[in-house]
């Protein structure tokens, strides 16, 4: 791996565990009247393209990111929507 990916990779891990106390405080809580449902779903829609765009430059960091990502703000957002 060059250290370009390396780089892309790092963020990745970082960005995407920033998702997981927020997904943990839902789930135990099913609390959600903080969370904008709006702002939720058009960062779903905005990381399923960003996945799509990884996918086809098949670039890893970008397509693990966004599919780690993806599964944990969708996460987010179905409670949002069930909790409602």
């Amino acid at each position: 791996m060059n250290p370009i990916e390396l780089i892309g990779l790092c963020a990745a891990v970082l960005t995407t565990t920033s998702f997981i106390p927020q997904v943990i405080q839902v789930w135990k809580t099913k609390n959600t009247s903080a969370i904008s449902l709006l702002m939720y779903s058009l960062f779903v829609f905005g990381i399923a393209l960003w996945l799509m765009y990884g996918i086809l430059k098949h670039n890893i960091p970008i397509i693990l990111a966004n599919s780690c990502t993806l599964t944990l703000a969708s996460v987010v957002l179905y409670f949002k929507i069930k909790y409602k």
